[in-house]
């Protein structure tokens, strides 16, 4: 990229469709609310920084439809002790950044004021205009360390930036260092690579070859976070190596010292011999087409090291913007379990059409994004399918955007995405699931009566919490859904054979729907094991009570060892046929290397299943179904089935 429209690349994935929105009429805005204050603009003053040291937590602000509270937002500080010396980071929280918001952290050059940096480099205006924050490493009093001097400060300081209860963060970071302190910053990505989603290093001298040579051939294991299933691999498998994580890379004018860095970051990054030239980026080295990473095994060979040997200047907004421009192409999500991290392509909303949107939902404002592809209207003809996405427990409608990757199926078949976003329930800045069946209920209403869908084809899918809303609806309502598919979470009524619905219990309705479940090797521990082992848990129990309402029992499989298929034959999948047809009404796939966390590989998987369904529901609360082999796509394949 040689020029750059700077509106549209700040605005970039963070913009908002308030004009749509409005032009609908359903842009709620909570009795009360103060209007969100504006950006202060480039130029303007920051002032002081204010002390996070000592202040309490935020009060919840319900005002606010996922939004951190604010009373956070702003300029702050926070001090650290590092060995008996007093060390300093920064953080600054744009008036309208959400909940788990991505950050860019910077790590400031020695001899620079990092208020007056952040205004005149314009990284504040970039974080006011994108709605997201800022985290920002400082030099101690001396100035800046080598990498290994600085170790146990950066640690400290971004041990405080990821967990915290004054803000939240995506999870995953964009990182960006300047001259001397460069190194430090690069020698934490090195020691952290699945945490880290791109990285630009300005003027840096690198790091040296034994710091690299000690983490380049440590290797991630089957360890999975403390209440998951440890993955056991098969006997020969190869273990992924911290030299084998690909991480985006752009190193600007890079010291004589830095080729260490480079040979690294190109290994890393599986990336072809020779490099092409590019205005901006210097000489670019793209990930080799035929690469075997792991990290990029569904987006494909999208990472890239680029090498700029002319310098930009640290404090001007046109460098930031350049900056900019190379870390927000790239989004990554699963930041403990290597299999199942993946680099991809982050959602530009503005290029997309999304649509960011409230509603009120029992006296508290709610957020929920929109996507109508554009070839929703060339495919289905007023008549678009919708997939209702309910994100896991602390995952934000912006966080599931990127995390499952659902706009990328809606661009390719013309469904229409609907993502919940939850609601302040856990901590002032976090969320969890609430009021799930009075949202759903206003939401179709709102989208049956503005889009142009079939609601013959609606869809329930989730990722953990989120799949147990969706298992729930199919056990207690399963008239809401032509069929679901979800991950990582099941359900099955109790021993009062009722299921709870945001504390409300609901008896189960014994009807068929078509179900299909995928989880992880390495998921949660109700979910360990499958169906033929001696282990009986809430996986078992979730097949039963769906087998027995299909009148099918667990025999009745098309093959119990399961289907192999997927990138390194990682998925084990086991489906159930409706009686005497080829019509699947159970369908359960075991990710075999993966731990909880959704994987967007599995998101197709997902619509594969879904889109083949449609059902009715009639006066009298009878629900008729329908299955068509080419997924509607062309008229009179439809074939009823039990419903």
């Amino acid at each position: 990229m040689t020029t750059i429209d700077r509106r549209q690349l700040l605005r970039g994935a963070a913009v908002t469709a308030v004009a749509a929105t409005v032009a609908k009429g359903t842009l709620a805005a909570p009795a009360g609310a103060a209007a969100a204050p504006p950006s202060a603009g480039r130029g303007t003053p920051l002032g002081a920084p204010r002390p996070l040291d000592g202040r309490p937590f935020p009060e919840y602000d319900y005002t606010r439809a996922n939004k951190l509270p604010r009373e956070m937002t702003g300029y702050w500080e926070k001090t650290f002790d590092v060995g008996g010396v007093t060390r300093t980071a920064k953080a600054y929280i744009s008036p309208e950044t959400p909940i788990r918001s991505y950050y860019t952290v910077i790590a400031v050059p020695g001899g620079v004021d990092t208020t007056d940096f952040l205004r005149r480099s314009g990284w504040r205006e970039v974080a006011d205009e994108r709605e997201e924050g800022l985290f920002v490493l400082e030099p101690g009093d001396g100035g800046w360390g080598d990498a290994g001097a600085e170790l146990a400060y950066v640690e400290a300081a971004m041990s405080f930036y990821e967990s915290n209860r004054y803000f939240s963060i995506f999870g995953e970071h964009y990182l960006a260092g300047y001259g001397d302190g460069a190194p430090a910053l690069e020698a934490w990505a090195v020691a952290h690579p699945l945490r880290v989603i791109g990285q630009v290093y300005l003027d840096s001298p690198g790091l040296p070859e034994d710091y690299l040579g000690a983490h380049a051939g440590v290797e991630f294991d089957g360890t999975t976070a403390p209440t998951y299933t440890t993955v056991v691999f098969p006997e020969g498998f190869e273990l992924i190596r911290h030299d084998e994580v690909v991480l985006p890379t752009w190193y600007v004018n890079p010291a004589a010292s830095a080729g260490a860095s480079l040979a690294y970051w190109k290994r890393a990054n599986d990336t072809a011999g020779d490099g092409e030239r590019d205005g901006t980026l210097g000489t670019v080295f793209r990930q080799r087409h035929d690469s075997g990473r792991w990290m990029t095994s569904h987006a494909g060979p999208i990472a890239q090291v680029a090498v700029r040997p002319r310098p930009l200047e640290h404090a001007k907004p046109h460098t930031t913007d350049r900056v900019v421009a190379f870390l927000t192409r790239y989004t990554r999500y699963e930041n403990f379990f290597a299999y199942g991290n993946q680099l991809y392509e982050r959602a530009d909303y503005k290029r997309l059409g999304v649509e960011v949107r409230t509603m009120t939902v029992e006296g508290h404002v709610r957020e929920y994004l929109v996507h109508v592809p554009r070839s929703a209207r060339r495919i289905w003809r007023g008549q678009a399918p919708v997939v209702v996405v309910w994100p896991g427990n602390s995952q934000t409608d912006k966080v599931f955007m990127d995390a499952a990757q659902w706009w990328d199926v809606a661009e390719r078949e013309g469904c229409v995405v609907v993502i919940v976003c939850e609601q302040y329930s856990n901590t002032s800045i976090s969320v969890s699931h609430r009021d799930s069946h009075a949202f759903f209920r206003q939401l179709r209403d709102v989208l049956t009566r503005e889009y142009a869908v079939d609601p013959a084809r609606f869809y329930s899918t989730g990722q953990s919490a989120g799949s147990g809303v969706t298992q729930n609806f199919a056990i207690a309502f399963p008239e809401y859904f032509a069929a679901v598919a979800s991950t990582s979470f099941t359900v099955a009524p109790n021993a009062a054979g009722t299921v709870s619905l945001d504390g409300v219990a609901h008896p189960a309705s014994h009807r068929p729907i078509p179900n299909y479940q995928i989880y992880g090797y390495g998921d949660l521990g109700f979910l360990e094991g499958g169906l033929w082992d001696d282990l009986d848990n809430q996986l078992d129990g979730w097949a039963r009570y769906h087998l027995a309402a299909n009148g099918l029992t667990l025999a009745d499989v098309d093959t119990a060892d399961g289907v192999a298929g997927g990138w390194q034959d990682r998925y084990q999948t086991w489906t159930w046929h409706a009686a005497g047809t080829a019509v699947p009404m159970l369908k359960l796939t075991r990710n075999n290397y993966r731990s909880h966390n959704t994987i967007p590989e599995e998101t197709p998987l997902l619509w594969d299943f879904l889109r083949h369904y449609s059902h009715e529901v009639r006066a009298d609360g009878d629900v008729v179904r329908y299955y068509s082999p080419s997924g509607f796509r062309r008229g009179g394949d439809r074939i009823r089935i039990a419903s």
